[in-house]
């Protein structure tokens, strides 16, 4: 790649922005060209042929604004460039999300500078960038294959976290009453549970969803 490596940086707080701004530019080879608050911002000024190499991501963009997960998969759906996802969350069901749109990287707010740095220069080169949390938790995933939870399974089970029922879950996720059912009863083998309430307050425990 000629010249310097172009970010995006997308997060509703100001002053995370330029703490970030602050980092990135500090490296000869990385310019901030722009950043956003909201991800409909991001969308709209690639819409319109704004161009960078990678897109530096929060999860959480505000109440009414569209979630990072969302805005990444609309970005990598229309052929643009890869997202690093930078986040306070390590649950499973933020990791698993977030790749599953196409994040290209994925790490906590709290690590190091250089951490970041390297992860945006990988994305940019073509290559995955996963923080050392990250990585620890899609091992254990991968070490335990018969009790880890699905993709869908983690999607049932934030549905469960919010109250809904059987129904409600089947509706959001497009799938009929009888998945929903034989979802929950993996998710309950999987989790040792027996309930709804138990399988939420283990999936807690366990790191798979947000405290």
């Amino acid at each position: 790649m000629s010249g310097p490596v172009r970010v995006v940086i997308v997060d509703d707080h100001p002053v995370v922005r330029a703490g970030l701004r602050a980092v990135l530019e500090a490296r000869e080879d990385i310019a901030v060209v722009a950043d956003h608050a909201r991800g409909e911002d991001l969308l709209a000024a690639l819409g319109e042929g704004a161009g960078c190499d990678v897109v530096l991501m929060d999860l959480q963009l505000g109440r009414d604004a569209l979630g990072g997960v969302e805005v990444t998969r609309r970005v990598r759906a229309a052929g643009g460039p890869p997202v690093v996802v930078l986040t306070t969350y390590d649950s499973d069901a933020d990791i698993v999300a977030a790749l599953d749109a196409g994040a290209s990287g994925y790490l906590l707010k709290d690590a190091p500078t250089g951490d970041l740095v390297d992860a945006v220069r990988a994305a940019a080169a073509g290559r995955t960038a996963l923080g050392p949390a990250v990585q620890e938790r899609l091992v254990d995933r991968l070490r335990s294959p018969a009790t880890t939870l699905t993709a869908r399974e983690v999607e049932v089970l934030e549905r469960l976290a919010h109250g809904d029922s059987n129904e409600a879950i089947a509706a959001a996720l497009f799938l009929s009453r009888a998945t929903v059912k034989t979802h929950l009863v993996h998710i309950y083998d999987k989790l040792g549970v027996s309930s709804r309430t138990a399988a939420v307050a283990q999936a807690r425990a366990r790191g798979i969803l947000r405290t």
